[in-house]
């Protein structure tokens, strides 16, 4: 990999919602264990926005809790005292139990500080897609508006779609909107497709082990496209025409003398051709003219289409803020149904875990190249859901191994010992290691395969 080729404004502006994104969550997950720990009278020693092994980029100390910023963006940490979490402090549970202390409360008042992380961001998932559905509505490209169909990868062709074709239906199931086809394959385990073909209806089964192939080449959203002609929108600056100009409402018809009808087919066209002087042929009015322009080093000659949304008209749903609660919830109850749905289908295998595993690499790279705050939260909302999954299992180390032991007592009377609880704690922390380390390294292979 050249590092020369790498877009670094837009890994800058990924890096930047990324850690914006996992900061909010990081924050009000601890917030949700930290403001019940100290309604029933907990000490908090520390409050803390990533790790921080052997030092920290900031900290301040008030009252009895330091607060502080670790190095190490993998999460976040709240240390109450006489609670046996990730910092391991062994020393303090060999002392007498204090009234101050975690393990001194009831059952009850533990339960509810292990949960509460998890209940923090299951609200805030539904919040934002409150907000989301309040502020920008529903926007959906109708499938029936592509009057040029789509055109498709070489994944989509090996399963026979064909440039032009529109799927309408998956099993039998209509497909109202384009850009959910690639996650309903997945999510539904498809069998077939229902395609418009040059005017006639046609079924397409679904090959064996494609979802596999989907899951493996995150094709979530990228199997087939719009095809839409190349129109000019607008022209940058920067373009270094030679001769002539491109203008507001060209229609390029053939680069170099090679004739085309659509965009991708004129992104095809013109790669290879950096640094160099290139012919584009348009259609203006009623005249066709020639414009001679110098390919910049990255391919781009300098003007911007017009958007497929903006080409075929999309339909926009607005909502209240009444109207917009409903939807908020059934998107939050969507959203885990889908992640679940994922994780069934890694643990029976029909989709491979080197495939769909990820690290922070893989996160942050979830993000737009631009900023855009409505993927933005759209993306925080889903990860905030999908935190409060993970959170939830009944993993030691991580909240729902916790919630499990305390429910444990309060069912059999019988608290574990510290001892039990030590080593329960360290095999969950070795595990997630574990995995965490594996995803970041399935991350760089994928960087530099």
């Amino acid at each position: 990999m050249s590092l020369l080729a790498i877009d670094w404004i837009s890994v800058a502006v990924k890096t930047g919602q990324f850690i914006l994104s996992f900061s909010i969550l990081v924050v009000l997950h601890e917030l949700g264990h930290f403001l019940p720990a100290r309604w029933f009278k907990c000490r908090v020693e520390k409050f803390y926005l990533f790790f921080n092994p052997w030092f920290s980029l900031w900290k301040k100390k008030i009252g009895e809790t330091e607060y502080g910023i670790g190095w190490v963006p993998f999460g976040g940490f709240v240390k109450i005292a006489g609670m046996i979490d990730e910092s391991m402090d062994k020393e303090q549970m060999k002392l007498p139990a204090q009234d101050w202390e975690f393990r001194s409360k009831p059952a009850w008042q533990r339960l509810i500080i292990m949960i509460g992380g998890v209940i923090v961001n299951v609200l805030l998932a539904i919040v934002i897609f409150i907000g989301i559905t309040w502020v920008w509505g529903e926007e959906n490209l109708p499938v029936k508006n592509l009057k040029y169909g789509v055109y498709t990868d070489s994944l989509a062709k090996s399963m026979g779609l064909r440039d032009g074709d529109n799927i309408v239906g998956i099993d039998g199931r209509p497909i109202d909107y384009f850009g959910t086809l690639e996650s309903e394959i997945v999510l539904s385990e498809a069998k077939k497709l229902e395609v418009i073909r040059e005017g006639q209806t046609i079924e397409l089964p679904v090959p064996e082990g494609f979802i596999n192939k989907i899951v493996k080449n995150k094709k979530f959203s990228g199997l087939v496209y719009p095809r839409y002609p190349a129109i000019v929108d607008s022209v940058s600056k920067t373009a270094n025409f030679t001769k002539g100009r491109l203008q507001k409402g060209d229609k390029l018809i053939a680069f170099n003398n090679k004739p085309f009808d659509y965009y991708h087919e004129f992104d095809k066209l013109k790669k290879g051709h950096n640094d160099s002087l290139v012919q584009i042929t348009v259609l203006r009015g009623v005249d066709t003219v020639t414009v001679s322009v110098i390919e910049n080093s990255k391919g781009s000659i300098g003007f911007f289409a017009v958007s497929p949304l903006v080409l075929f008209g999309t339909v926009t749903k607005n909502y209240s803020f009444i109207e917009s609660i409903p939807i908020g919830f059934n998107r939050c109850w969507e959203t885990l149904n889908r992640y679940v749905t994922g994780i069934k289908q890694l643990f029976t295998g029909k989709v491979a875990a080197s495939d769909s595993l990820g690290s922070v690499i893989s996160i942050g790279n979830t993000f737009p190249g631009i900023w855009d705050w409505e993927r933005f939260w759209t993306l925080t909302g889903i990860f905030s859901i999908i935190l409060a999954f993970m959170n939830i299992l009944p993993i030691p180390a991580l909240d729902g191994g916790h919630a499990l032991f305390t429910l444990y007592e309060m069912v059999s009377g019988r608290k574990p010992g510290d001892k039990f609880m030590e080593y329960a704690q360290m095999a969950g922390m070795i595990l997630l290691l574990g995995l965490m380390a594996y995803a970041l390294g399935l991350d760089f292979w994928r960087l530099f395969k």
